[in-house]
């Protein structure tokens, strides 16, 4: 299970990472057809994948907020067989250098203590809470990473 690689998403990683996408996060959380469809074709999106053989295991994706010089990591999953196998760090490590922004954000359901603990090992701090932010009324809370 440790055969693993990073690459750049293109479009044609729609199924994939829609399977990805239900696999990784609660039915609340998908994100919708054009939104998907958006992070996999618009450009200046950071997009990146982790596959085994020709499956895709983890995602990535990423935006730069020029003018305010933020990079935003939008979204990050791994396939549950999948973790803890240092895929997610290196997603991570991936798109911050590819977002090459001096403070990097994302946020994450309060409740989501594997994720938490992986940005606050990456030297992520809570800045921020966003109030009743997730459908249910959950709380997210905001990482910053300063570079």
């Amino acid at each position: 299970m440790s055969d693993w690689s990073i690459h750049v998403v293109s479009w044609r990683d729609y199924t994939q990472l829609s399977q990805l996408e239900r696999a990784c996060f609660p039915a609340e959380d998908l994100w919708p057809f054009w939104d998907l469809i958006g992070v996999l074709t618009l450009p200046g999106i950071v997009r990146l994948k982790a596959v085994v053989g020709e499956q895709m295991v983890g995602f990535i994706a990423g935006e730069r907020d020029l003018e305010r010089r933020i990079g935003w990591v939008t979204t990050l999953g791994v396939m549950p067989e999948y973790r803890r196998l240092g895929i997610a760090l290196a997603l991570l490590a991936a798109c911050e250098r590819d977002l090459d922004m001096p403070i990097i954000r994302l946020s994450v359901r309060e409740s989501n203590r594997g994720a938490i603990c992986l940005y606050e090992g990456q030297g992520y701090a809570i800045v921020n809470r966003w109030k009743k932010y997730y459908v249910g009324g959950e709380d997210a809370l905001v990482f910053e990473k300063r570079r």
